[in-house]
């Protein structure tokens, strides 16, 4: 009825405005100025249209003009100063995006959409430093905000397809990075996702082949390649260093074995697999109390009875551990059968016997004289079938009268070599000694 009347359409961008259209809002308002460049609140409403956008140099202009035409206007000083801290926050943003500190970008695109918030361009960034920073739901939930307003958004797929690939999704995330590509197709950031996605994906599942088939080599050097691809890929390089972990524990480097895993669990600490084959390698390495920490860890997450069962497990051979190693004290394998222990006692006793160092220093003499008794405890206990069983199995000996401070080593010697008088030992040569047989 009066399409020329600049309040009629600056009303409506108010009333726009105040709906949350602001890029309607935006177009009544730059047409108020159009019909009469001296109105003020036109100017005004247009500043505030292009800040709420995301623009805040077009908002400075805007503003500018209004205060030549008031330069008393506390709103438009005001404003002004508002666009003006937005284009500082933008400025730092950009900074601290490229030194990778994630965390500062999004207090800063926090700051700046509490003048802009209808700015996709900062939503979007917010959303993808917090993708990197792991905070996953947060960044798909404002995506997915921008997505329903906006289907066919580039930026938004891009981000809801990270999201995906960062929590190892990796198929579905491909689907989303097309999509983004469909809509923008010189989408630089969607391009190499979807690049690096599809490379992740195949190495990996050549690397799991290669270890189905037994060549754990090949799996190793699958495994190493796909771990270059992307650093930033935490949960999905967590599998694959744990993988890899797998796969030197078959090569028997039980070593970066362990490191592999521990590799795995710093990028992913609720990463259950990777503790348990790192308990596996501790136990194999008799690196026991590392062993029960990570089946304490592993437990504490999942109270399963085959956790349990491993926990106490590596406890016992924790506490089997801090006693006197038999089998090693008779240089004899825990298999070992009763003739094999025979022979490694009269072996060893005959070695540490004090008769054979007598002409030797007094520290020697009693360093002999304790390995004597050593192996002497040693032979009464995996000799004897019972006293074996409850060593073996980490009960304590001195129960049921299995008193090992009770015994003499002389005695059990004397017993073995057939009695008192059974035995000598007589010089051939300086330090030289041999034993006969009454």
């Amino acid at each position: 009825m009066c399409p020329k009347n600049a309040s009629y359409y600056g009303n409506r961008a108010a009333t726009l405005m105040m709906l949350g259209k602001f890029r309607e809002a935006l177009g009544d308002a730059q047409q108020s100025v159009r019909l009469d460049d001296s109105f003020v609140r036109g100017h005004l409403r247009e500043g505030k249209c292009h800040l709420s956008l995301g623009n805040a140099m077009a908002a400075c202009r805007s503003f500018q003009r209004a205060l030549e035409l008031d330069h008393k206007n506390a709103q438009a000083h005001q404003e002004f100063k508002n666009a003006n801290a937005v284009i500082e926050y933008e400025k730092i943003a950009e900074t601290d995006f490229e030194k990778r500190d994630f965390r500062k970008v999004v207090f800063c695109m926090d700051r700046a959409l509490e003048f802009a918030p209808a700015c996709h361009r900062f939503k979007i960034l917010k959303a993808e430093c917090l993708a990197m920073l792991g905070r996953y739901p947060e960044a798909q939930s404002v995506a997915s905000d921008i997505l329903r307003m906006d289907s066919t958004n580039a930026d938004a797929l891009y981000v809801r397809g990270l999201c995906l690939y960062y929590e190892d999704c990796i198929e579905k995330a491909v689907q989303f990075f097309v999509q983004a590509l469909r809509m923008a197709p010189d989408h630089e950031k969607a391009c190499i996702a979807c690049r690096n996605a599809k490379a992740l994906k195949a190495k990996k599942e050549d690397g799991n082949k290669a270890f189905k088939e037994g060549n754990y080599k090949l799996a190793y050097e699958l495994y190493t390649e796909a771990l270059g691809i992307d650093p930033n890929n935490i949960k999905t390089n967590a599998k694959l260093y744990c993988n890899r972990g797998t796969v030197n524990s078959k090569l028997r480097k039980l070593d970066d074995a362990i490191e592999d895993c521990t590799s795995a669990v710093k990028l992913d600490a609720t990463y259950i697999k990777a503790y348990l084959r790192r308990a596996q390698c501790y136990m194999d390495t008799e690196q026991y109390e590392e062993a029960v920490r990570d089946y304490e860890k592993v437990y504490q997450t999942e109270k399963t009875k085959e956790h349990k069962q491993l926990l106490k497990n590596a406890q016992l051979e924790l506490k089997k551990s801090k006693r006197k190693d038999y089998y090693k004290i008779l240089g004899v394998d825990k298999n070992a059968s009763e003739d094999e222990i025979k022979k490694a006692y009269r072996k060893r006793a005959l070695m540490h016997h004090p008769d054979r160092h007598s002409g030797a220093s007094a520290e020697v003499q009693k360093e002999e004289e304790k390995k004597f008794k050593e192996v002497g405890e040693a032979f009464t206990i995996l000799s004897d079938p019972k006293k074996k069983t409850r060593y073996d199995s980490g009960q304590d000996l001195d129960e049921e009268g299995m008193n090992m401070g009770d015994f003499d080593a002389n005695n059990i010697f004397k017993a073995f070599f057939g009695g008192p008088g059974g035995f000598s030992f007589e010089a051939s040569g300086p330090g030289n000694f041999f034993f006969q047989f009454g």
